[in-house]
């Protein structure tokens, strides 16, 4: 079974989009990969990108940075790429998005003490929201959530974990797995309930 990482690695290239060349995006930052943005040539030249199948030089990747940074912002992704446009392997796509969801699982664990202990569908709703707000606006924008989430109040914290920017559907499964951190609470709270009315009938039995 895959674990939490693994879905949240398949879900953000569903909702953020997964592009292996230079592109810009709509606020005109050059952007690779899972939403990866480039402050500048020298940060494109740190990763490994391929051209026509070997690894691109740094020259090759810095004049590919300048051609998309003179092009037109906010296009399809595909209208920056060329017949030679370096390109990152998908395995090398999938190693820096995992450094990043490390990174900001250290923010969410700053933040919330007991964050390894949450359930696995409420780690997942808050690594999609920390990708997509950056920790800034998660932790000051969401203070009733961020309440919630550290009472384990996930029926509460699905819903106030409403966002302006992402679609109807990524709002949706955000809240879904904020709910499905809730069964496993029903699910101890009706196994104690249960043993503790067993108990009380032992002992109702029990002879004099």
């Amino acid at each position: 079974m895959a674990t939490y990482i693994e879905q949240s690695l398949v879900m953000l290239k569903q909702f953020e989009g997964c592009v292996p060349w230079m592109y810009r995006d709509t606020v005109g930052k050059v952007t690779v990969g899972v939403g990866l943005m480039l402050p500048d040539a020298a940060a494109a030249e740190t990763l490994p990108f391929l051209q026509a199948g070997h690894s691109a030089t740094p020259a090759q990747i810095h004049a590919d940075f300048q051609r998309v940074m003179l092009l037109p912002e906010g296009k399809p992704a595909a209208f920056y790429r060329s017949t030679i446009s370096p390109e990152l392997p998908p395995q090398a796509i999938d190693a820096r998005l995992r450094i990043v969801l490390q990174t900001f699982e250290q923010h969410l664990r700053a933040r919330l003490p007991h964050y390894d202990s949450f359930p696995d569908g409420a780690k997942l709703a808050l690594l999609d929201m920390i990708y997509n707000l950056g920790p800034g606006e998660l932790f000051s924008g969401y203070p009733h959530l961020l309440a919630a989430v550290e009472q384990g109040q996930w029926a509460q914290a699905a819903a106030q974990c409403l966002r302006h920017g992402p679609g109807e559907a990524r709002n949706v499964w955000t809240r879904n797995q904020f709910l499905s951190a809730v069964l496993p609470v029903i699910r101890a709270e009706a196994e104690g309930w249960l043993k503790r009315l067993w108990r009380r009938l032992r002992t109702l039995w029990s002879p004099g």
